[in-house]
């Protein structure tokens, strides 16, 4: 165990700033739980989830279903030993098991640790030993990779890891078989696991979500049900999503966004989610017709995808009232392609682990805002745009972000150093990212403060050097944003070379992966100088690098 970590996990906001926050109606007395009870009692019998697979299979939950199968996963935990404050960690596609284990862990006041399927062996160690996970709950293969064996590879690295259970097929003797312990077994018959004996406390960290910060190095992002609720429920009353609606995001469940439409806005409006295991847009663009999906939030190339599909065949989506793209700037291509292809403006919302859903271009905005403008705070959020000089779209101000939303706490580096955020700047975060005003109380963004790379997920490009300086041809190296076709920023790699050949793209590629390197972090673009560009301290001037890369610097404007 991290020596810290009990301090770390346990840490609450002050009595006055959670009274200040319960009297304003942004946090609430109860969570998940007592929702979940809420449309268990008033609609059982309606759609909770709607799960949708490969080859066309679907898999529906009711509410009255979804209660009972919480139940009887908690008892699995509790069988396990899970209890208050332990850490279940878990790494599942989007099927309707994931849902119920966050629930299941909420249930005993557990903490749960999600993991994207695309996390391989590397950073899968990392996080589970940061956590120091007592249950690890994984799939056996997805996409065609061997999770199973992934997690029995790192299990011996972790000494406070208890339980490997696997959805699947399992090695005997070495894990728990996730179907017949926690979905066939009756441990709610055992263990005194009840929805309607919940004790529930929505102020203790409930969730730990890892994202990269611009150091490169995961950062853990502490939440709780009650900053997670004030930002869902803003975008549940901005959207006026009701038990009527079907809400989805292609995005993975053990991702923010995901956690927001699969679990939060679902149980606090006792709407039904959608969740697909494996995009593509022709599945995306099924989806949204067979579920009825009235609300959609994702990346922007996703949006691209549904476009693209869209053209090969008539489609009618009558339910659609909502789509909206996060996680980066849109390209006005995009915006255009919505409005032409199904009639509606392509809202732009803007949000991040840290903070959740903070702003988003509304119903009553032209239908094109998005060409002009991030959106408006939702109600709650303060924003604040911070310059030396009067913030206009050639000087950007740096973003910052206060209010119910935020998360408690973030900790870095293998030892977890802490920082509470409403200890520091009067509770106000520093989104890292540079904005201008719309002119009409919301923001535009037009960059990013520091080097960071990615779209919805960030690149720790620190460790990605730090690899690739390993690789015997490789000089110097700085890893950089460049933007696709879709809008999507990914990373380049800038080499200088040791000896007289260069590596290629694919043999650097495999060098990341043959360390067990996340596959989305490997960089997709490679590119050679003669020398890296760099300051009067030795830093890489990458402000440069990008300028070039992007098509708005010559090579001769890096010396």
């Amino acid at each position: 165990m991290c020596a810290n970590q009990a301090d770390t996990f346990t840490v609450r906001a002050s009595t006055e700033l959670t009274a200040r926050y319960r009297a304003a109606g942004w946090w609430r007395d109860t969570g998940l739980i007592n929702d979940l009870r809420k449309w268990r009692d008033a609609t059982p019998d309606a759609v909770a989830i709607d799960a949708f697979g490969s080859e066309g299979r679907q898999t529906t939950v009711t509410y009255g279903e979804y209660a009972h199968l919480v139940e009887r996963f908690a008892g699995a935990l509790y069988e396990l030993g899970v209890r208050s404050g332990q850490i279940v960690a878990m790494q599942l596609p989007n099927w309707w098991q994931s849902c119920a284990m966050y629930l299941a862990a909420a249930r005993l006041r557990a903490i749960i640790a999600p993991v994207m399927t695309t996390i391989r062996r590397r950073e899968l160690e990392r996080l589970l030993a940061r956590v120091d996970a007592d249950v690890f709950v994984t799939i056996d293969q997805w996409d065609g990779f061997d999770h199973a064996e992934m997690a029995r590879s790192v299990a011996p690295h972790l000494p406070g890891l208890r339980e490997l259970v696997v959805l699947g097929r399992t090695q005997p003797g070495t894990e728990i078989e996730f179907g017949e312990f926690f979905e066939n077994t009756p441990w709610e018959e055992r263990h005194p696991v009840a929805l309607d004996d919940a004790e529930e406390d929505p102020d203790a960290v409930s969730i730990v979500l890892f994202t990269s910060g611009t150091s490169g190095q995961p950062k853990g992002v502490l939440g709780t049900q009650n900053t997670w609720y004030a930002g869902s429920s803003g975008l549940a009353e901005a959207e006026s999503i009701t038990a009527e609606d079907a809400v989805f995001t292609p995005h993975s469940a053990m991702y923010s966004l995901g956690t927001v439409f699969s679990l939060h806005i679902p149980l606090q409006t006792g709407a039904r989610t959608v969740l697909l295991d494996t995009w593509s847009g022709e599945a995306g663009l099924a989806v949204l017709e067979q579920a009825r999906v009235a609300v959609m939030m994702a990346a922007p190339s996703y949006h691209d995808q549904l476009v693209a599909a869209a053209s090969e065949r008539p489609t009618r989506l009558p339910s659609l009232r909502v789509m909206a793209a996060t996680g980066t700037k849109i390209p006005s291509r995009v915006v255009k392609s919505v409005i032409e292809t199904f009639g509606i403006g392509l809202r732009s919302e803007w949000g991040m682990t840290e903070v959740g859903c903070a702003t988003i271009t509304r119903a009553d905005d032209p239908i094109d805002w998005t060409l002009q403008s991030d959106g408006r705070p939702f109600p709650g959020y303060e924003i604040d745009l911070r310059s030396d000089a009067p913030v206009t779209p050639e000087q950007p101000g740096r973003f910052f972000v206060r209010g119910p939303a935020v998360c408690l706490a973030t900790v870095r580096g293998e030892d977890n150093q802490l920082t509470v955020i409403r200890e520091h700047d009067d509770g106000w975060y520093d989104t890292g990212d540079l904005a201008a005003w719309d002119g009409h109380g919301g923001i535009r963004l037009m960059g990013r403060v520091a080097d960071r790379v990615g779209g919805a997920f960030m690149i720790p490009i620190a460790d990605v050097e730090d690899l690739l300086m390993h690789h015997p041809a490789v000089e110097d190296v700085a890893v950089v944003g460049y933007f696709d076709e879709h809008g999507a920023e990914l990373a380049c790699a800038v080499i200088t070379v040791r000896g007289e050949t260069a590596p290629t793209l694919e043999e650097l590629r495999k060098h990341l992966s043959a360390q067990g390197m996340t596959d989305w972090y490997l960089p997709t673009r490679l590119e050679r100088l003669d020398r890296l560009p760099r300051n009067s301290t030795g830093k890489v001037r990458k402000e440069l690098l990008r300028a070039w890369l992007n098509g708005s610097a010559d090579v001769q404007d890096l010396s």
